[in-house]
């Protein structure tokens, strides 16, 4: 296995930026034009109550399944958020088998939060690759906490030599949290170390903030992108990121 293609998603419950629409079958169209091994998903429904007459064909109303498809054989939903017609989470679609997962509540007061803990352990992969999938709070104090307890998670559960991808929505439009988390654990943000700045992914039809991240470790970056053409900004109000990572030539079973 050379590269891994990471795609990280806010899709907004399937609904278009104003929340006039629910474009699921969109979504999963374009998500399938980026040829992503790994999808991490923020804001997907895990169960609704009325969603699934949205579309004909839809055959669950499962988001994370209908959008894997037979796209994405493994994946694996953290429900978060709880409410009278459903509850949605995070969600991780892999083309590799999953050998583990947790999902661990970082929720506040006023917000319900998680982080989905995943461990892909497939031949293709030459050892396990550990994986988390994030959705942070909105308020700085509360990011503050939540980035603490991530911390401490990869310290208890993620070997020090071992490949790690941390993405999703982090809310840190203050640009806090890449510098304590390279000095802490040895986290390495794809945009800024590519580019020399985070991507501003919101809202997605004129970015301004920079809200969504892919984080790596005990991997090498190749390459990063925005999807921030018409075709995707007329979907989510968040813009998709994605980044092509390789295994360092040191890294055996």
């Amino acid at each position: 296995m050379k590269f891994l293609n990471i795609l990280s998603y806010n899709i907004h419950k399937g609904f278009n930026t104003g929340n006039r629409k629910f474009i699921l079958d969109q979504i999963k169209k374009s998500i399938l034009t980026t040829q992503s091994d790994i999808v991490f998903l923020q804001e997907v429904v895990g169960h609704h109550s009325s969603h699934s007459k949205k579309i004909e064909s839809w055959p669950t109303n499962s988001q994370f399944e209908f959008l894997a498809d037979q796209a994405w054989d493994h994946h694996v939903y953290g429900k978060n958020a709880v409410h009278t017609k459903g509850h949605h989470g995070n969600a991780i679609l892999s083309k590799f088998s999953i050998a583990s997962w947790a999902n661990y509540d970082i929720s506040t007061r006023f917000e319900s939060r998680g982080i989905l803990h995943v461990v892909l352990n497939d031949p293709q992969l030459k050892g396990p690759l550990h994986l988390f999938c994030i959705h942070f709070g909105l308020f700085r104090k509360d990011r503050k906490m939540q980035t603490e307890v991530l911390i401490d998670k990869i310290q208890e559960f993620v070997p020090k030599n071992a490949p790690l991808i941390i993405a999703g929505d982090f809310n840190d439009w203050r640009e806090d949290l890449s510098i304590p988390l390279y000095k802490k654990i040895g986290l390495k943000e794809v945009f800024l170390a590519s580019n020399g700045r985070h991507a501003l992914t919101f809202p997605s039809k004129f970015p301004l903030l920079p809200l969504d991240r892919i984080y790596y470790k005990n991997l090498e970056l190749d390459s990063v992108k925005i999807f921030d053409h018409n075709s995707w900004n007329r979907l989510s109000d968040h813009l998709p990121i994605y980044a092509k990572l390789k295994f360092p030539h040191t890294h055996c079973n």
